[in-house]
């Protein structure tokens, strides 16, 4: 079982053999040097199918354990993992959307989002996603934003909202020139 630290707002895995598994094999994570960074979001979704294990100060953490850590630790936890997983289960790659001011990138199926050198238009990010609960409210500019910080890579911006079942229902919104 691969085996993660959780420090702060990330969950670290040191192991090499572990790391790569979880990189290389599945695409979570980002490299820091020789430590893999796994988002919370990442590590729980990994936790929940039984493909890592989280520990912390204390020793291993349960599901229920690490979820009440991470939404201690972000309280946009809940609605960014609905979204999370929701795409994840759908086969997508997803990657932290953060420079552009979003919860995450995502990419179509099949892509490697760590290939050396030039990419095909298809290989880019496809969408960048910011997920919200269902009552929450966004100003035009806020959303006008969003939306040309996607534009500027050429992808499309996507609101997953959640609802209090935890669906998910994803928003298109894009900026039309007359």
């Amino acid at each position: 079982m691969n085996k993660g630290k959780f420090t702060g707002s990330r969950v670290v895995v040191r192991d090499e053999e572990d790391a790569e598994k979880v990189h290389n094999e599945h695409y979570y994570g980002k490299y820091n040097e020789d430590i893999l960074e796994l988002s919370m979001v990442e590590a729980y979704h990994l936790l929940q199918r039984d493909l890592l294990t989280v520990t912390s100060e204390g020793g291993e953490l349960s599901e229920e354990e690490a979820f009440d850590a991470f939404t201690d630790e972000d309280e946009e936890f809940y609605h960014k993992l609905q979204a999370y997983s929701d795409l994840r289960e759908r086969g997508f790659i997803v990657k932290t959307g953060f420079k552009f001011g979003a919860h995450f990138r995502v990419y179509p199926r099949g892509v490697n989002p760590y290939q050396e050198g030039p990419k095909k238009q298809k290989q880019h990010t496809k969408w960048v996603v910011h997920a919200v609960p269902e009552n929450d409210t966004l100003s035009f500019q806020e959303m006008s934003r969003a939306v040309r910080l996607a534009n500027n890579i050429r992808a499309t911006m996507l609101w997953a909202v959640v609802d209090n079942e935890s669906g998910v229902t994803y928003y298109e919104v894009d900026r039309l020139t007359p």
